[in-house]
């Protein structure tokens, strides 16, 4: 298979996994209703949304979701350019694979921030399902639509050691945020650039750094001025 044949798999793949299942969730499950996964306590599905970055963190007001959502655009942008001109130069699959992984994740959700809010209808706090291309219209502008979440692993649940500083005898539960696949195929994306393709910082940090330049003694230095001067 061609390199940009598996590029395009692994964005198709992600993008049909994370929006099939946030327009599930969405029009299916009212807002913070949750059930277990294969009937286990700490894999879960509870329906929430963002106005925010990954894993439910926040930038607050309407400046900061638009500020958010224009980063987001950006970084896609980038992100795209450097992937087909990595493409066209042939460079490593492996690279290629992390970024276009963080590049899935980073479409995933500026989907929602930017056309959600005008298809879909408010998922409200007191009960009922948001519809799809609602009559009266979605509940938000262009690039102010809320990422839906939904992913929730709290694995472990406990009471810190009362001689630890600061969070002695105070609950923790790991782990708490509740995430979707858009964030997971970033994290997967920046996860295995990190552990597995270091050696692209590594080339990158060589081709930046100048060749060293050969310094001659000051003899040599002026003998080859008194030649010149001849």
């Amino acid at each position: 298979m061609k390199p940009s044949l598996k590029i395009g798999l692994i964005l198709f793949v992600v993008l049909l996994l994370d929006q099939s299942l946030k327009i599930w969730v969405k029009t299916h499950r009212e807002y913070d209703e949750e059930f277990l996964l294969l009937n286990q306590e700490w894999a879960r599905i509870h329906f929430v949304e963002n106005n925010g970055m990954a894993f439910g963190l926040t930038l607050g007001g309407d400046y900061g979701k638009l500020a958010l959502s224009l980063f987001r655009l950006a970084a896609v942008v980038i992100l795209l350019v450097f992937i087909l001109r990595t493409l066209k130069e042939k460079g490593n699959m492996g690279v290629l694979t992390g970024f276009t992984l963080i590049l899935a994740g980073a479409l995933g959700n500026i989907i929602d921030s930017a056309f959600y809010g005008m298809l879909f209808s408010e998922s409200p706090y007191y009960g009922g399902l948001a519809t799809l291309f609602p009559k009266e219209g979605g509940y938000a502008g262009f690039l102010h639509g809320k990422v839906v979440d939904m992913l929730y692993f709290p694995m472990f649940k406990g009471i810190w050691p009362d001689w630890m500083p600061y969070t002695g005898g105070r609950p923790y539960l790991f782990f708490k945020p509740v995430f979707n696949i858009a964030d997971l195929s970033i994290t997967t994306g920046v996860l295995h650039i990190l552990l597995f393709q270091r050696h692209f910082f590594k080339s990158h940090t060589a081709q930046a750094q100048p060749e060293p330049t050969e310094t001659l003694p000051a003899s040599e230095a002026m003998d080859g001025i008194a030649e010149q001067a001849e």
